[in-house]
């Protein structure tokens, strides 16, 4: 049984939980090398305090399974079959009678919690969720090798956008021209939907980008990650094309001395809500305080956006091994908007920051 499955397990003998049934397809991959989207089918890994765990998946992806390295049981059922009927199976040859199931409050829905209410009755559920959290917020050095990676394919991609910027090109333009050459590397996919915002737009901190064309003037604005063999990066620049005003210039500079006055705090034993604090108090003094409308940022690795939350009421005490990014940001509507973002790791003594763009201004 891998480290992790271990630790999931002695939480369970601690907790007094007859069995977790984890169904995310990120916390699946974590605890078992397996990545799968299922889309609706379901996707399940079943874990007991002393009994072999197996895995549930649709029988189209029972080999995908095996080549991850699963070594415990594997049960593929076909769209015909009814895969409640083998979860009840299997965990009836393990365990007499779950009194107590571990879940994933936040991701199960209410007709899968139903099946498992009406097929172990009489059993109580409790939250797997801060368990998880904690095990996947300490990066291991496999995890961060890979975090590593796709933080340099993140700073790829901009700099293929920015090379991209010209008068009359639309944000949808650019974004085609990052992810041709992003998936040219041979990535699997974005972290998200690739953002490119131009002017005006710029200054909506989750724009859709579209047909706008660039012009002389704008501030464009870059926010994109890449997946690298499952972990992700998430990278935002904001450059300036051509000539911008004198607001336009301190927005900028008030953010990058925020973002940078951040990073410069992040060690071993900083709370996270002093991080928030450090960038939101150079904004506010600077006059623009309402204008950052956002958490200071969140944790990074398997998916874009997990625990822990960088806010300004979070005292959790920043550890070694930690990965989030720091990503203030000022928009003023009709005037600027600005957000400039990087992916950090708190090491023993201080911190490495995993993306490497340079954040100087671009005119």
């Amino acid at each position: 049984m891998n480290e992790r499955l271990t630790k999931l397990t002695n939480w369970l003998k601690r907790e007094q939980i007859d069995a977790a049934f984890i169904t995310s397809p990120d916390n699946v991959f974590y605890l078992s090398g397996f990545l799968s989207d299922p889309h609706e089918r379901l996707l399940g890994l079943a874990v007991f305090p002393e009994k072999e765990p197996f895995l549930i998946c649709p029988k189209m992806e029972v080999n995908d399974a095996k080549k991850s390295g699963w070594n415990f049981e594997i049960i593929g059922y076909s769209d015909t079959e009814r895969p409640w009927d083998f979860v009840e199976e299997r965990v009836n040859a393990r365990i007499s009678k779950v009194h107590k199931w571990a879940i994933e409050k936040e991701h199960l829905n209410v007709e899968r919690y139903e099946e498992l209410l009406s097929r172990f009755e009489g059993a109580s559920f409790y939250s797997a969720e801060e368990v998880l959290h904690q095990l996947r917020m300490i990066k291991d050095d496999n995890e961060l090798f890979l975090l590593r990676k796709a933080c340099e394919l993140a700073d790829f991609a901009v700099q293929v956008g920015v090379n991209e910027i010209k008068e009359g090109k639309s944000e949808q333009d650019i974004i085609a021209a990052i992810e041709y050459e992003v998936k040219k590397k041979g990535v699997s996919g974005m972290s998200f939907d690739t953002m490119v915002l131009a002017g005006a737009n710029a200054a909506s901190p989750h724009g859709t980008p579209g047909a706008t064309k660039i012009k002389k003037g704008d501030f464009v604005l870059f926010d994109l990650g890449v997946i690298y063999e499952g972990y992700c990066s998430d990278i935002t620049r904001t450059v300036a094309y051509g000539d911008i005003n004198q607001e336009q210039e301190k927005i900028y500079q008030t953010v990058l001395k925020a973002e940078e006055a951040a990073v410069n705090a992040t060690r071993p034993g900083v709370l996270a809500k002093d991080l928030d604090s450090i960038a939101r108090d150079i904004i506010h003094q600077a006059g623009y305080g309402e204008y950052f409308p956002h958490r200071l940022g969140h944790g990074l690795g398997i998916s874009v956006h997990e625990y822990p939350s960088m806010t300004a009421t979070n005292k959790l005490e920043l550890k070694p091994g930690m990965v989030f990014t720091i990503e203030p940001g000022i928009y003023v509507p009709g005037v600027a908007g600005v957000r400039i973002e990087d992916d950090v790791l708190v090491t023993e003594s201080g911190v490495e920051v995993l993306t490497k763009f340079p954040k100087t201004l671009v005119l």
